[in-house]
C-alpha cells in the first residue's frame, strides 16, 4: 500500500539558511524543527529530504562534503528529539548556463527543482503516493516542484520564505498553505493527512 510522505527542503526549512556551508559545524537546526520531524515520525509519515545542492557543480566542495553535512543534520535531529529522516535525496547537478563548472556535475538534470525527479525517485523507491504527500520549502521552486508532481505545496517563512512573500506572492503557482515555520506546517499536515 502506498504511503503519504512529507518532503522537506534542507536549507531554510530544517537548518538555518547561511548560504553555501563550507564548514560542517556551521549547519545548525532551526528551533523547533527536530520536534516537528519527530511528530511526523510518530504519525507514521515518511519523511524525506529533497534538496538542490549545486556546490559540487560550482566547484565549491566535493559531493562527499554534502554527505557530511547530511550526516550532521541527521545527528542533530537524533540528538535533539530522537527524530529521523527516512530518506535523503539531493541534486548536485547544475547546467553550464546556470553556473556549473565541474564536468562531473555540470549538466541539466530532472532532479533539479522545480523538476520532479527527486520526488519521482523517492516515490518509486519507497512506494509513496505523491497525490497524498506534501512538500515543505522556502522557495517558489519548492512549491512549483510540489505542484508539478501532484503534491501539496507548503511555503515556510523561514529561510528565503519571507522574501518570496514580500508584497504578494510573485510567482505563477501559489502555495497551498503558508506557514511561519516547520512546526506550524506540521500542525497543518497532521490535520490533513488523516483525511486521505
Amino acid at each position: 500500500m502506498t504511503r503519504s510522505a512529507v518532503f522537506l527542503d534542507r536549507d531554510g526549512v530544517l537548518n538555518q539558511e547561511v548560504g553555501y556551508i563550507h564548514n560542517v559545524e556551521d549547519l545548525n537546526l532551526i528551533p523547533g524543527v527536530a520536534h516537528a520531524v519527530k511528530r511526523l515520525n510518530q504519525a507514521g509519515i515518511f519523511c524525506c529530504l529533497v534538496s538542490n545542492q549545486s556546490g559540487p557543480a560550482r566547484g565549491y566542495y566535493p559531493a562527499s562534503h554534502v554527505e557530511a553535512l547530511h550526516d550532521r543534520l541527521c545527528h542533530l535531529l537524533q540528538t535533539e528529539a530522537v527524530a529521523h529522516l527516512d530518506a535523503l535525496y539531493y541534486c548536485p547537478y547544475l547546467s553550464g548556463p546556470e553556473g556549473g563548472t565541474q564536468p562531473e556535475y555540470t549538466r541539466w538534470s530532472t532532479w533539479r527543482k522545480p523538476n520532479t525527479g527527486m520526488l519521482v525517485a523517492a516515490a518509486w523507491d519507497h512506494d509513496l503516493h505523491l497525490g497524498h504527500s506534501f512538500m515543505v520549502g522556502d522557495k517558489a521552486t519548492d512549491v512549483d516542484m510540489a505542484h508539478n508532481a501532484g503534491c501539496t505545496g507548503i511555503l515556510v517563512q523561514t529561510g528565503f520564505g519571507d522574501r518570496v512573500l514580500s508584497g504578494d506572492y510573485q510567482h505563477h503557482t501559489r502555495p497551498d498553505f503558508i506557514a511561519a515555520d516547520l512546526p506550524t506546517a506540521t500542525d497543518w499536515i497532521l490535520q490533513r493527512v488523516a483525511q486521505f
